[in-house]
């Protein structure tokens, strides 16, 4: 009994000090939190609003493209003999690019011209038997038909002697050598690349409410980012009449390239456009709005606190907001340092 007595005092004696111990670190714990004084002033960045123009220019910037690009592969099989470029190879049109392996055609096509010899001789002497009512007609009307067979034959084949060579089907450039000497070609395996940038097409993505600036069959000014001293003419041939995920449409210009070819697939460039707004608007930028399009909203400081505002978007200009409603001149504006921002919450401008 003593000794029952003694472990249920040790047991209730270890329980006590784990609940003590855990009481003990849970307190360091919820010390250790940190609380946010609400009251404390928050650090922002302002900005104070002024009327202004929205600029002489804008501008638009997007991606130059290869007007044709393809992957040639073979229309029938056989072995490569040899590759007449390699990457970077000017081409012309109907230039031979591969040759594959035809010395089985060769012989192929040197049978069938035999056979249509000898038809030939057949069909002469048959017809002059026929005339004498030495042979039946019908013999002569079957050597025929084999006669014309064999023609077929003969075409057939040189049409597959004729995609032995593989030639380009447009001027462009090598981009890609996608095979050797050698090798074994085949329907839908890729053996050149060839690009043509002697035309480009040019593509941004505008808003919806900016679609209007550009009209189909209209000549617009392009620069390159990488040659701003080449002025370019771009022509929209393509308006988008479905959005992307960002909510904008795209449009496609078909450019003309340097006389060097000096525009690359792939560089960037921007597209300009005249402004002929000459009013001064509340123009704030975009990074600054924590609202949601529907419901747009920013905030301003009045008497040393943040205030939400609801405000009404004229229009966006690339990174810009054109203000309708909801802001005047000299309002301060917060551009910054929204972390922990609240409305009615204390703020100290920070430089």
């Amino acid at each position: 009994m003593k000794k029952y007595i003694i472990y249920v005092v040790v047991a209730l004696a270890v329980v006590a000090g784990v609940v003590i111990r855990l009481k003990s670190n849970k307190e360091k714990t919820v010390d250790r939190v940190y609380r946010y004084d609400k009251n404390q002033p928050i650090p922002v960045q302002v900005d104070t609003l002024e009327m202004e123009l929205i600029g002489n220019n804008l501008f638009y910037t997007g991606t130059f493209e290869p007007n044709k690009e393809t992957k040639i592969s073979a229309d029938i099989q056989g072995k490569i003999n040899s590759v007449l470029v390699d990457a970077g190879s000017v081409v012309s049109k109907g230039q031979p690019l591969v040759l594959l392996d035809n010395a089985l055609l060769k012989l192929q096509l040197q049978t069938v011209d035999i056979q249509i010899e000898g038809l030939e001789n057949d069909v002469r002497r048959y017809k002059i038997l026929s005339e004498a009512d030495a042979i039946q007609g019908v013999q002569l009307e079957k050597t025929e038909l084999g006669l014309k067979s064999a023609k077929v034959q003969r075409a057939t084949i040189i049409e597959q002697l004729s995609k032995t060579t593989i030639k380009a089907p447009f001027a462009g450039i090598v981009t890609a050598k996608l095979t050797e000497e050698g090798a074994f070609a085949a329907p839908g395996v890729p053996l050149i690349q060839i690009t043509d940038i002697s035309q480009l097409k040019f593509t941004v993505n505008v808003p919806e409410n900016e679609l209007s600036q550009f009209k189909m069959n209209q000549n617009y000014s392009l620069q390159a980012d990488a040659y701003p001293e080449n002025s370019l003419t771009g022509k929209v041939t393509l308006v988008g009449s479905k959005a992307n995920m960002g909510n904008s449409y795209p449009i496609q210009f078909t450019v003309k390239n340097t006389a060097d070819l000096r525009i690359k697939s792939g560089m960037f460039g921007k597209v300009n456009l005249k402004n002929t707004d000459t009013e001064k608007h509340i123009i704030i930028p975009a990074s600054a709005i924590v609202g949601s399009n529907i419901n747009p909203q920013v905030y301003a400081i009045e008497n040393g606190k943040a205030i939400l505002k609801n405000i009404s978007i004229a229009s966006r200009v690339q990174n810009k907001v054109i203000i309708a409603n909801g802001l005047s001149e000299g309002n301060v504006l917060i551009t910054n340092g929204f972390i922990n921002l609240f409305d009615g919450a204390n703020v100290s401008i920070k430089n």
